[in-house]
């Protein structure tokens, strides 16, 4: 999410604008006095989009939903094997988060400290929705393809996601020096081979 231009709604102006805060002040909190100044508009008009600062944060989350799992959906159509989808899947994430490092900092919490506990909340159902994804292709995987994984399909996708979210971290703990994606090509094959190539057994 850029920043604003002048041919968006005044609600997606705002949005841009907090996603553009939130990327320029890394651990600084935002406060709709900055955030209309940024727009370039009074507190009370950015009150007549958005009811709150939390609704606004909740605008950006279902940003990320939207964009997120509109694509999760072509690639889980797709005829690949179920690591490749995997892979694509997670180095969407990571990709997202790359190109959209502001947004990122609600992904990780580290811009909701303070805020409602219903947006913590929504963004620790974004990351089950996720895992569970993986799951299901994992499982998938064990008729599909004849496999049947030593490691419990739970545990690989929970350590998938533990891996992608460590990068997101670091990512936005560097204040966005260090790239999500970086060596992701070179480590992924590595790491499936630990836990989930060499582990895949044909199924008798």
């Amino acid at each position: 999410m850029s920043k604003p231009s002048t041919k968006v709604s005044r609600r997606q102006q705002i949005l841009e604008s907090l996603a553009h805060m939130l990327e320029v002040s890394p651990g600084a909190r935002i406060t709709t006095a900055a955030l209309a100044k940024e727009v370039g508009v009074s507190e009370a008009a950015l009150y007549r989009h958005f009811p709150s600062k939390s609704k606004m944060f909740e605008g950006l989350i279902e940003f990320i939903e939207e964009t997120l799992f509109s694509r999760i959906g072509l690639i889980t159509n797709d005829d690949s094997s179920a690591l490749s989808r995997c892979n694509k899947i997670l180095f969407l994430l990571l990709t997202f988060t790359e190109r959209n490092p502001g947004i990122t900092r609600l992904l990780t919490g580290d811009a909701l400290t303070g805020e409602t506990e219903r947006l913590r909340a929504r963004v620790v159902q974004l990351f089950d929705r996720l895992e569970t994804q993986i799951k299901q292709i994992l499982r998938e995987a064990e008729i599909r393809e004849g496999i049947r994984p030593v490691l419990p399909v739970t545990a690989a996708a929970n350590l998938l996601m533990a891996t992608a979210e460590g990068r997101i971290s670091q990512f936005v703990r560097s204040e966005f020096k260090r790239s999500p994606t970086e060596h992701w090509e070179e480590q992924w094959p590595i790491l499936v081979s630990g836990f989930l190539r060499e582990s895949l057994q044909p199924v008798n």
